[in-house]
């Protein structure tokens, strides 16, 4: 697991780092918010933020507003405060999106403490987001069953979540086993068949994304 640690005083960074890498895990240094940014921006495999309450150029709580508002998998906040850290402060960094707290100075079992809660958290998002990416399809007609068990068809399935429109046609295999027998029971000769011109409309997507 990649951490991001925000840092800007010298001798606290290289203490967080020493720390992080001796429970094993490989740090992206960042010294403001804005670089901060730059790294979370290049780095999409980063899951958990080690951060400061206050930085240079902002305060942790604004970095972690930004974090939550963006559309990314789901990023592990930890923020570390001052010992006098009110509780007006904690209760506005849980609205802000902060997952759990670190007070300085601080100590490796502490660390350690946090950031087990954190990989299983992580552990179970990830876990979740497989199961919601799991399609239920009835094996015999290829209704797509919703969260309510509500069956419907597949077309309104994909169309509901991707704006895609479907137009339909036959593939050679079904037109061979399927098409043709009809046409021969009427005694009618099979037209040949031509090849379909798909239509797609997508709503919100750049093609090739």
């Amino acid at each position: 697991m990649k951490v991001l640690l925000i840092e800007n005083d010298p001798i606290s960074r290289l203490y967080m780092e020493a720390s992080l890498a001796t429970l094993g895990l490989v740090s992206e240094i960042a010294e403001s918010g804005e670089e901060a940014r730059h790294i979370l921006g290049g780095n999409a495999d980063i899951r958990l933020i080690v951060c400061d309450w206050m930085m240079a150029d902002q305060t942790g709580l604004e970095l972690c507003r930004w974090v939550r508002a963006r559309k990314m998998e789901y990023v592990y906040f930890i923020l570390y405060t001052p010992h006098d850290s009110s509780k007006e402060n904690e209760d506005a960094a849980i609205d802000a999106g902060v997952d759990d707290f670190l007070q300085k100075p601080v100590n490796l079992r502490d660390l350690r403490i946090r950031l087990h809660v954190a990989r299983r958290i992580l552990d179970s998002a990830a876990h979740i987001r497989e199961l919601q990416q799991l399609v239920p399809i009835c094996s015999y007609c290829k209704s797509v069953r919703e969260d309510e068990d509500y069956w419907q068809r597949i077309e309104q399935y994909v169309s509901a979540r991707t704006g895609s429109e479907f137009t339909h046609s036959v593939c050679p295999t079904c037109y061979e086993q399927h098409i043709i027998p009809q046409f021969v029971a009427m005694n009618i000769t099979p037209p040949p068949r031509t090849k379909p011109q798909a239509r797609a409309v997508r709503t919100g997507f750049q093609a090739g994304t």
